[in-house]
């Protein structure tokens, strides 16, 4: 099975002096899998995260997501390399005011030199599929928290990436907008989308992942898998 994330002897250290934050992992996560990163604050589950979106860069050890081994790159090329294949979704959104949802969405693609044209289908696309396609000129300030994830969600996977990042997505939701959330997160699996997800809401990674992984101190206590998508 063609693994969208290897991490070999993954290190990360904030403090030489210290014990590190995470790792050192070894970690592959199949194309396809949708992938719960669990543990106690501090456990490591950000650290993991920027390390596989690029956002940062390892001790030691060998991170390659996508065919690529991103801890090498450039902070150029690895800019170019997450517009491409990385999809990002966030707690808080980071959506801009001043955009409408359309152009929320189809911010991404053009970055990568797709046409206006073009970034407008696929946003129109993404807005169907989502249900938020009577909010295409709205913006964001006008939505609620859950509409405003599935924008974030929307704007995320317009490059069509090969993975999904989504770091607590309803962690900022009432609990009707973090039901909205958890069965779109739960068709993206379901449509084969590969995810990882960070939550310390144990119920959305037992209702939305394939495989949970528990990480205690910057260590795996835990790899588990679902029995079937539900």
């Amino acid at each position: 099975m063609h693994q969208v994330i290897e991490l070999e002897g993954v290190a990360k250290r904030y403090d030489s002096a210290g014990a590190p934050a995470l790792g050192p992992l070894t970690l592959s996560v199949a194309k396809g899998e949708a992938l719960a990163v669990t543990g106690p604050s501090g456990s490591g589950k950000s650290t993991l995260l920027n390390l596989v979106a690029g956002l940062d860069k390892p001790t030691d050890g060998a991170v390659v997501v996508a065919g690529r081994r991103i801890d090498q790159l450039s902070e150029h090329a690895l800019a170019k390399f997450r517009r491409e294949h990385v999809g990002m979704a966030f707690q808080f959104f980071n959506l801009l005011d001043d955009l409408t949802v359309t152009d929320n969405i189809q911010l991404p693609a053009q970055l990568t030199g797709t046409s206006r044209r073009k970034a407008a289908a696929r946003a129109g696309e993404l807005m169907e599929m989502l249900g938020i396609q009577k909010h295409a000129r709205a913006y964001p300030g006008r939505l609620s928290g859950g509409e405003r994830q599935r924008v974030g969600v929307a704007r995320a996977l317009v490059n069509r990436p090969a993975l999904l990042l989504a770091d607590e997505p309803t962690g900022a939701l009432d609990t009707a907008s973090g039901h909205d959330v958890r069965t779109l997160l739960l068709d993206l699996h379901r449509a084969g989308q590969t995810i990882v997800l960070v939550t310390h809401d144990l119920s959305l990674a037992e209702a939305c992942a394939s495989r949970t992984i528990h990480l205690v101190d910057g260590h795996l206590a835990l790899d588990t898998y679902a029995r079937a998508v539900r």
